[in-house]
Parts: C-alpha cells; sequence; structure tokens
C-alpha cells in the first residue's frame, strides 16, 4: 500500500492522459439527469464529484450504491457504471437495468463482465490500468467521471489546472504530508474515531473513513453539519474520553455551518473526548481535496502499522463475495 500511496501524483498524472484520449460522442442524447453506480473504492470518487458538481451542474447528478437503479433513470439520463474489477456485482446488475431503461451508458473499468459487457453492446468504455486494490486507484476513477463530464458538455475543464496543482504540491509536500500523516495516526491509534465535517466535504470525509476501515482496520463513524447539528449533538452528554474527533471543514464553507461547527467543538470538550481539527486550504476543490485524500492515505497506512495489521488484506470481503457467489 505504501508504494501506491507514493504513486499518487504519478497516478493522477496518467488519469489526466487518459481521460483526454477518450473517444466518447454525445450527439443525439439530451440529458436532464446523472446517474453514477459504484461502490465502494470504486463508487467514493462518485461522491467526490457529487459534491463538486452540486453547485456547477443544471441537471442532477446522483450515486447509485444499490442493485436497483432509481425509476427516473430513462433515456435521457447519463448512465456512468463504475467498477475497477468490472465484476462488482451491485455495479452489474444496476448497469443492466439501466439498459433496459434505454439510458446513455458509459463505464469505467479497468475489464472484467462489465468490460465485456460495454464491448458486446457498443457502448463507450473507459479503461484503466488493472491490478491494484480499488480503493487504491481513486485517482484514476474520479478523473475518468470528470472527463464523462466535460465531454458531455456538462461541466468545464477547469479541474485539469486545479489537479495540476494538486500534483505539484503534493510533489513538493511528498517527506511533510508522510510525517504529518504519521503523527495524526499516533493521535487516533486505539481510539474512537468520529469524523464530522460540513456538507461539501462529505465524500472526502467518507474516503479517509473507508480508508481507517480496509487500510488500518478500524471502525469509524462520520457525520456532517448542519444536520447532525439537529441530532447528534444531543448524544454528546456523558464523558467520552476514550474518543478521539476529528473536525474537518474549510475557511470558505458556509458561515452558518462553520458557527454550528465551533459551537459543537465547545459541546465535545465537556464530555472530555479529544478534537482534532483539519482544515482545507479552501484554494480550489479539487486542490484541497487530492491533498487531503493523499494526507489522510497516510493517516491510514501508519495506522495499519501501529495497528500491526496488513494494509493491503480484506479477507472478510473476499469471503462475503465468495458466499454471495454461490448459487
Amino acid at each position: 500500500m505504501k508504494d501506491y500511496i507514493e504513486s499518487f501524483p504519478e497516478q493522477l498524472r496518467t488519469a489526466l492522459k487518459i481521460g483526454q484520449s477518450a473517444k466518447i460522442s454525445f450527439k443525439g442524447h439530451h440529458l436532464l439527469q446523472v446517474c453514477l453506480s459504484g461502490l465502494g473504492g470504486s463508487g467514493i470518487g462518485g461522491s467526490l464529484v457529487q459534491d463538486y458538481v452540486s453547485g456547477l451542474m443544471k441537471i442532477p447528478f446522483f450515486v447509485n450504491k444499490s442493485y436497483e437503479i432509481p425509476r427516473s433513470v430513462n433515456a435521457q439520463t447519463l448512465f456512468i457504471a463504475c467498477s475497477y474489477s468490472g465484476n462488482t456485482e451491485e455495479t452489474f446488475v444496476a448497469v443492466k437495468q439501466a439498459r433496459k431503461a434505454k439510458a446513455m451508458i458509459v463505464c469505467i473499468t479497468s475489464g472484467g463482465a462489465l468490460h465485456k459487457f460495454a464491448e458486446q453492446h457498443g457502448y463507450p468504455c473507459i479503461l484503466i490500468p488493472s491490478g491494484m486494490p480499488p480503493r487504491a486507484c481513486l485517482g484514476y476513477s474520479v478523473t475518468q467521471i470528470l472527463y464523462v463530464l466535460a465531454k458531455a458538455g456538462l461541466i468545464q475543464k477547469s479541474f485539469e489546472k486545479e489537479f495540476q496543482d494538486a500534483i505539484l504540491t503534493i510533489e513538493k509536500q511528498s517527506t511533510q504530508l508522510n510525517k504529518q500523516g504519521l503523527k495524526l495516526a499516533q493521535k487516533l491509534c486505539k481510539r474512537e474515531v468520529l469524523l464530522y465535517t460540513t456538507v461539501g466535504h462529505e465524500g472526502l470525509t467518507v474516503r479517509f473513513k473507508q480508508q481507517l476501515n480496509e487500510n488500518s482496520k478500524m471502525l469509524a463513524a462520520h457525520n456532517v453539519i448542519p444536520e447532525m447539528t439537529h441530532n447528534e449533538i444531543v448524544g454528546w452528554r456523558d464523558i467520552q474520553k476514550q474518543r478521539t474527533v476529528v473536525c474537518i471543514s474549510a475557511p470558505n464553507d458556509y458561515p452558518a455551518n462553520l458557527r454550528r461547527m465551533t459551537f459543537l467543538k465547545k459541546v465535545i470538550k465537556t464530555s472530555q473526548a479529544e478534537i482534532i481539527e483539519m482544515q482545507l486550504l479552501g484554494e480550489s476543490f479539487w486542490k484541497d481535496a487530492l491533498i487531503f485524500i493523499h494526507l489522510t492515505d497516510w493517516v491510514s497506512w501508519h495506522l495499519s502499522l501501529l495497528n500491526e495489521k496488513d494494509a493491503i488484506e480484506v479477507k472478510v470481503i473476499d469471503r462475503l463475495k465468495s458466499e454471495m457467489s454461490k448459487k
């Protein structure tokens, strides 16, 4: 896993080249919504893009993480099927339903059944490098999602510069980010971890949580402001010395949400839980996001060492897949 984290900038460079060269035609398609189907390491890119396009696209973009697709999917839907292996059960069931609904389908995969499906039915398919854990290939998948939207005329390609800025910053600060990741890991080790964020950063926060789950072999939970300040905040009453709360925000967040975060931290302190603040730069969405992803990937890897766990191993998921394959 360490090698995958270290090569993240180069992965992003390669991903940009793949996306730029992808040939997809949307001629004759009048799109009224976008549905992306993907789970786990293949689906989190969709969650990040959903946060990104919420203030950019004039049509809805939503992420489907189920076997069944929404009934609204039809011939005026761009349906993006994203599965790194190409064999994600839920995504493959969903894309076949999208075909029946006559949606405009684009596939993103490294091969497998999804690639064969795209070839069989003549759907555009962006192929990304194979042979890695899906969660280590977020750079490949999220970039292709953005290029699909750009080629459909739904967003501009301004994300390219943001990616380039992030790549240069990560390379310049690689040692510093690694060391920072270690310090954060030491603070989270053997703790009950809660991740709190503001609207607009939930995709990033879930990515962090998933890396703690899979790489560090830890449980973690997350919630989002302002919603959680209408319910979960009430649960902060008893002494909670065993918990560490990571508060994730940006200086340009909606001001009222930042005030809610400030109040929430005061409440948490009365329960004697530890608080770690992680503030995004607020410069651009993708520069912030990609640097945060790289940093928190280091956190998860260092925690795997502190927890004496194999960051690659996901045997329980393998057992589940084996069980689900039984007729």
